[in-house]
């Protein structure tokens, strides 16, 4: 049974808990926040003590599910520990600042898996399986949408590092893992069509990026801060000898027709509810990873190079420009 401690009692801190909680093989140390209010009570609920971060280091395996400006600092402490980390993304804003947690996790010989959840999801792991085993020929385009159902506060996007990083990070990671091989070329294009104090902010809500591989393989990725009709997260993979498509989650598969047509409920509200069984299986990666010393991925090479496509997005959507991508390395 593996000890883990949370730091983060927010949102996604709130999730990663209550599935360790109830974990068969894992058992919770306790939970660290700054606010001890949230950590009190996030710890009630999962039946554990709130910790201090000095404790939280002091169990066998770290979850960071804090704010984005810590993670580089408390992965690095967790490595010079000695104790096994799974970090929500991204790393850090700062890809050197990435390389350089790496490099001290390397030197550490520590185990890191950072929280790319999609590529866990069960519809989204399926097409990833069929897609290698042939099912749809060689791959030839990739279309990835993902659309939230309204902006988040502006307190948030005030830290989050802007649309690229913050949210089609994930769609980068997704790319990478279903093409299979890693992007040449970038292309963006970004407006501001939802909230005029995004723009005001310097940030964008809508953005479309297209990546081309050495094959000659397509990628389109579409990114929107709006969707009224629920939280919008689809995938089209089509190849030389056909189509794979996962689609929305829905509460229910009831279709009713009447004088109106065909309706079916709505899309899940967003991505507690969307990726519930993601968070679950993820988890269980990590705690095979480091039980079983299974793989532990994504890894964090995996979250520099979603980070660098990031950046490379934000420099061609300024410019207006093809952006050139370096092999890994």
């Amino acid at each position: 049974m593996l000890s883990i401690a949370v730091i983060g009692a927010g949102r996604i801190g709130r999730i990663h808990a209550r599935s360790i909680a109830g974990h068969a093989r894992a058992r919770l140390a306790g939970i660290a926040d700054p606010d001890e209010a949230a950590a009190g009570d996030l710890s009630t609920a999962c039946g554990t003590a709130p910790i201090t971060l000095d404790e939280a280091f002091a169990a066998e395996a770290v979850l960071i599910a804090s704010p984005t400006p810590t993670h580089a600092d408390y992965i690095e402490r967790a490595a010079a520990a000695r104790r096994a980390v799974f970090c929500e993304k991204p790393i850090d804003l700062s890809a050197e600042r990435v390389r350089a947690c790496l490099e001290a996790v390397a030197r550490a010989g520590t185990t890191l898996m950072v929280g790319f959840n999609r590529r866990f999801d069960p519809s989204f792991a399926e097409l990833k399986r069929r897609l290698d085993a042939g099912a749809i020929g060689r791959l030839e385009t990739l279309a990835i949408t993902s659309r939230d159902p309204a902006p988040p506060p502006a307190a948030y996007l005030a830290q989050s590092g802007g649309l690229f990083r913050d949210m089609m990070i994930h769609d980068f990671d997704m790319a990478r893992f279903l093409l299979g091989e890693e992007p040449t070329t970038l292309h963006a294009a970004a407006s501001c069509l939802v909230d005029p104090a995004i723009a005001r902010a310097g940030d964008v809500d809508t953005a479309m990026v297209t990546l081309t591989t050495r094959s000659g393989a397509l990628c389109q990725i579409t990114n929107s801060r709006r969707a009224i009709y629920g939280y919008d997260q689809r995938i089209e993979a089509h190849g030389s000898a056909g189509l794979l498509r996962a689609g929305n989650a829905r509460p229910t598969t009831l279709e009713i027709a009447d004088a109106h047509g065909f309706t079916t409920d709505p899309a899940l509200p967003f991505f507690l509810e969307r990726y519930a069984a993601a968070y679950r299986a993820e988890l269980d990666a990590f705690i095979a990873a480091v039980l079983d010393a299974t793989p532990a991925t994504p890894t964090g090479a995996d979250g520099l190079r979603a980070l660098l496509l990031a950046d490379a997005a934000v420099v061609s959507a300024q410019t207006g420009g093809v952006v050139g991508l370096d092999a890994p390395g």
